[in-house]
Order: C-alpha cells, then structure tokens, then sequence
C-alpha cells in the first residue's frame, strides 16, 4: 500500500493537478491503496528531453506518494526496434536519478496473454478480420462530421475470423493484406471507436521473441492491457492520448472489475524552441548525417545533453520550472539554458583557455622567467580550493580583447591602453605587429610588476580584466562551439517548409585553442569546466590520449535572443 505522506489537513496547493488526482484516489482508497506508475517508451530511437518530463512525472509522482514505478518497454514493432535502444533508454533514465528496480517489462511479456484476448473477442463477436487495405479502411472511417462506413468484411462470422487470425499468426498471408479490426461502432463521434486495428501481420524477427510472432498488436490494444496485466494502477500519459482515453478504457474493461482498473491521466507535452521533438525526424537527422548521431550535443536527446555537458539536477529543475498542465505550450530554450548556467555556477571549476588565440610579449619581463600564480577553483563554493597557472614572458590572450581603433567604452586592450591579467599583472599595450597582408600577429606590451597580488600595487585599478594562458605552458586541444539547432524558433509551426532547410549553419563551429596545463591534467570525463569569459565546457567522449576535444555546453549569457532581434 502506498505510503501518503501528506497528511488529510496538507495543503496540496504546492501539488500539480497529476499529484493531486493521485492523491485523491489515494485518500479514497482505490486500487486497495496501491500506487503504481510505469514509463513505457518504444525502444525506436533515443529519449528526447520530453520524455524527460514524461520520467520526471511517472518515477517523481511514485516517489512523492510512496509507490513504485515500472519500466516497460513498449516494444509492439519489430521493424523499428533495437537493443541499442533498449540500453541507452536504461541508461538515460538511470543518469536522470531514477530506478525501477526490478520492475523491467516489456509490452512482448504478454504477446500470449494478448493473443488469448484477442482471439476470445473474435469468439464474442467484437473483432474480425478485414482484408481491406490501409487505404481503403481510412477512406470507409469517414471524418469527425460524417460517419464511417462498414468494411464489407465486418460481418463474416466468428469461426471464419478466429480460423484468418491463426492463419495470420501463421504466417500465411503478407503484411499488409489483412488486419484485425475490433468491431465497435462506425457512427461513433470518436474518430478511434470506429473499428479500430488490433493486430496487423508484420514478418520481421523481434529483439526479443525472434520469429515467434507474425501478428503484432497496435498500441491502443496493448497498452492499456499491458497496463492491467502489471497493475499499474495510474496511466500517466501526455495530451494526445485524450481521446484514445475511451478506447483505452474499452480495452481494459474487458479484463477488469470493480477491484481494481487503471486510470489514465493526461498532462501537457514538452516542447521548445529552436528544436523538434518528433522522432522521426530526429532519427532523419541522424541516418542522414546531418548530426554526428542520436547523441550529438545539438540534438534535444538526453544523450546528447549529457555529451554537451548538462547535469540531471538542470534539467529536472527546468522541468519543475515550467510544470504540468493540461494546455499545450512552447517553452523557450533560454528557460532551460538558465537553469543549465546557474547549476554549473555553482560546480565547474573555473579555469583558462582561449578560444581565438594572439601572442602578447611582454617585453620587459625575463625571457627565462616563470612564475606560478594561484587561482581560485569556485568562487560560488566554500572549500574548493586553489590551483596554480604558470606566467611567462609570452602569454596568449583572446584575439577579440584587442581593437587597434577602439569605440569608446571599449575596456579591454588597445594601442596605449592598460589591463589586468586576471590573477597575474597590469600590462600595457606598446607596440602592434603585422604581417605582410596587415594582419595583426602579434602584440608587444609591458608590464607593472608591482601589480601582482600581495605587491604594493596589486590594488591599482584598470578597468579591463583579461584571461590568458602562457603561451609557453599552453596545451592545445579542440573546442566545439554549439549552439541552437535549427534559426527558426518554432520549425514545427512550417509545415510548408523542410525541416532540414531550417538548420542553423552555425549550429558547430571548431576552434583550436589553447588551455592552462590544469585543464589538460584535470580533462576526466563528465568534469564540469568554467572557461573564464567564455563559457562552460566539458571533455568530449572523443577525448583521447594526447589530444583533447571539449563542448562547450553553453556561453556564460545568452547572446541568441539579442542577436536574433537585430538580424
């Protein structure tokens, strides 16, 4: 029995309406006062951040009330169907904090029980076999304001039916030329009541029965029954399902009672921009090479949100952010942006690199000489620490910390002008180097070497503040600048237009840079980087011995929406 840790007197204001229906039925004692929830995705691609709300619902709503929660693999396609799914879905879930235990099933556990169902309704007259095809039985089903029309095959008797259904199963016939339709009412005013599919032939081995099966059950048919077989006692599911709510209900009353039958609730799906959700297309995006696969880091599965380097805690909380409701909604991708910056504030060790680097040479510092500077790891967390950064005679800073003809209330370097190198000295620019072409290659400066911390002029005030690394103890790796993936905020809302044409050209862009020694020696996978100025990163699984691949998993501000409004 479920344990209902809030009280009769609690205030359930701080409850979504889902956990709030839940509790009712808790408080009424439905079910014997069971709480079971279940995750059931189709093992056909990759998990997307909406089913990271769909997880957060199913698995939070049985942690909140004491329940349990399976994982059912809703596996009814074996066309579609992979094992590399299977595990990456395991392992997606798992990386979001949740567990089933040993609650793993799949829609394939009760094929035999499905089939038994489905063969004693054909013996009950409320299923036959229909040989029409797939065109033919959508152009007979009418539309919302007219009627459907009865298949001519509705009325063939109960034995003929039960003998073509064996004889599906059997493999006599080819897919495509027969399904078996429940028999309900074609008048009906939903749409999904009018003889709906139950099995269709489908001659592909399964990931898990091999070639046991020729008929597979659609998913109206075997969800809600799946449902019942585990006693799931809440079917939550997002708002599409709202109509197929009566025919779910149809399906599971004809093995429940009044002791117990689940409940299905409906709440809205994620969407945001500057991306899309369907599978179809993701999996287009993917077998086309338009990505670098499921988990490329621009893609909104949760793999490739790992890869990029967001934590769980973000996207839970961006998902607490935004709620559950029974209205559809577009989130903006700024909103989860958010939630990612602010959690990594609070982890990633600050540290340098430099994106686009040009060579600074102080002139008047020893040629020979090394120093070691110490810089903080985290500010924004007690006890993180120091580490050191060697300082030399060349540094590297920032190509884009350096105008030659400056706007005003430009602070950073330029001809005459003075910065602070973050944790070391104040330098001067003297002196631009050019090459043949005009191009700036290098910049000759001096220094204050009073300015260093702890030195009488550490306090002196200039008004920019640069990050370097020393050109000599510099490491060189790769960084992998991302951004949004497609330049349209809504590509779903251009129906007329090809979703590839609204991929953004600029969605990765590679840079070789140039790191601080820490960072190379710190370079573990799933570590949390702060490059000062710039932004976060993280090692790239491509990361191998000797060279080094960082995402950059998001920029320190939000630059898009400023830039989309002046384009």
């Amino acid at each position: 029995m479920a344990e209902i840790k809030e009280t009769e007197s609690a205030d359930t204001r701080g409850l979504n309406f889902v956990e709030q229906e839940v509790l009712a039925d808790l408080r009424a004692g439905k079910n014997g006062g069971r709480l079971n929830t279940r995750f059931p995705p189709e093992p056909n691609g990759y998990l997307h951040i909406g089913h990271a709300k769909a997880i957060c619902m199913d698995f939070g709503v049985a942690e909140k009330f004491g329940g349990t929660c399976n994982l059912r693999f809703d596996d009814t396609n074996p066309v579609k169907e992979d094992v590399e799914y299977v595990d990456s879905i395991r392992e997606d879930i798992h990386w979001l904090g949740f567990d089933w235990g040993d609650r793993e099933y799949y829609a394939s556990d009760y094929f035999p029980q499905l089939f038994d169902l489905a063969c004693r309704l054909i013996r009950e007259g409320k299923a036959y076999v229909d040989d029409q095809t797939s065109e033919q039985i959508a152009a007979q089903k009418g539309t919302p304001t007219v009627p459907g029309t009865e298949s001519p095959y509705r009325n063939r008797t109960p034995e003929e039916n039960l003998d073509l259904f064996l004889r599906m199963n059997a493999g006599e016939f080819e897919e495509g030329s027969r399904v078996l339709r429940a028999k309900i009412d074609m008048a009906s005013d939903n749409m999904h009541f009018r003889d709906p599919i139950m099995y269709r032939i489908i001659k592909h081995p399964h990931h898990r029965t091999g070639t046991t099966w020729k008929v597979y059950p659609m998913y109206d048919f075997a969800h809600g029954q799946s449902d019942y077989f585990e006693g799931v006692t809440h079917s939550i599911c997002t708002l599409e399902f709202v109509p197929h709510r009566p025919l779910y209900e149809y399906f599971v009353k004809e093995l429940a009672d009044e002791t117990y039958c689940p409940r299905q609730i409906e709440f809205n799906r994620l969407n945001i921009t500057y991306t899309v959700m369907s599978k179809r297309k993701l999996l287009a995006l993917v077998k086309e090479g338009l990505v670098a696969g499921w988990d490329d880091p621009r893609m909104p599965t949760i793999s490739g949100m790992r890869r990029r380097g967001y934590t769980p805690r973000s996207i839970r909380k961006f998902i607490d952010t935004i709620g559950y409701t029974k209205y559809e909604a577009l989130n903006s991708v700024s909103l989860l942006e958010h939630a990612v910056r602010d959690d990594l504030n609070a982890i990633a060790t600050r540290v340098m690199g430099v994106i686009n680097p040009l060579r600074v040479v102080i002139t008047n510092y020893p040629e020979d000489k090394v120093e070691t500077v110490s810089m903080e790891n985290n500010p924004e967390q007690e006890g993180s620490g120091t580490h050191d950064m060697p300082f030399s005679r060349e540094i590297f800073i920032e190509r884009e910390d350096f105008m030659e003809n400056p706007p005003k209330k430009f602070f950073r370097l330029a001809p005459g002008s003075e910065v602070r190198l973050k944790g070391a000295y104040i330098i001067k620019c003297e002196d631009v180097v050019k090459d043949a072409d005009g191009n700036i290659t290098e910049l000759r400066c001096t220094y204050d070497p009073e300015t260093l911390s702890g030195l009488p002029g550490a306090n002196r005030k200039v008004k920019g503040t640069l990050h370097w690394v020393s050109a000599a103890h510099a490491v060189d790796a790769e960084a992998r600048l991302y951004d949004r993936l497609f330049d349209v905020e809504n590509p779903a809302a251009e129906p007329d237009r090809d979703f590839r044409d609204m991929l953004n050209p600029d969605s990765l862009i590679v840079k070789q840079i140039k790191v601080e020694p820490f960072v190379a020696e710190n370079a573990k996978p799933g570590t949390k980087f702060q490059f000062q100025r710039i932004g976060y990163f993280t090692p790239d699984y491509d990361s191998a011995l000797g060279r080094l691949v960082f995402n950059r998993t998001i920029g320190l501000r939000d630059t898009w929406e400023k830039e989309q409004k002046k384009a």
